[in-house]
């Protein structure tokens, strides 16, 4: 009785009787676009905070390049250096969140801040010794080592 109303049922499909899904067959499917989101989303939010770094370093990038306009227009001297001079030099800094400062005349310290919580790119320019540090190794845009130059 059971395997003739099957038969049935699966002729009628077949054959175009019946249309639809079932509720059993919607819900496969959602669930399957569930997994599929659950696993895309922590990637994307991996991207965000990669693109947020990346900003981060071409403004500390572009603030370097200001500052050694600076020490060019001041005889090789850093000293007196300040963010508004810096975004009178070049005003694509205006929208970046950076502190400069000159510890003498051949030394400067340059830090970004990401949007991304918790992260900062710096500019280190001990007497032409330049190094690249970042505030949390290994995470984001921050490989171990610093982030480059």
């Amino acid at each position: 009785m059971l395997l003739q109303n099957l038969r049935k049922r699966v002729s009628a499909r077949l054959a175009g009787e019946e249309s639809g899904f079932t509720l059993i067959e919607l819900l496969v499917v959602m669930l399957i676009i569930g997994i599929l989101a659950a696993i895309a989303l922590p990637s994307f939010f991996n991207q965000k905070d990669k693109a947020n770094d990346a900003k981060a370093k071409e403004y500390a990038h572009t603030a370097q390049v200001a500052m050694e306009t600076y020490a060019t227009d001041n005889g090789g001297s850093y000293s007196g250096v300040d963010e508004a001079k810096l975004k009178l030099i070049e005003p694509t800094l205006n929208s970046a969140t950076f502190t400069a400062s000159a510890a003498a005349a051949d030394k400067y310290t340059i830090v970004v801040t990401s949007k991304t919580p918790g992260q900062d790119f710096s500019v280190v320019n001990n007497a032409g010794s330049i190094t690249f540090p970042c505030n949390t190794a290994g995470k984001g845009g921050c490989p171990t080592g610093g982030w480059g130059g």
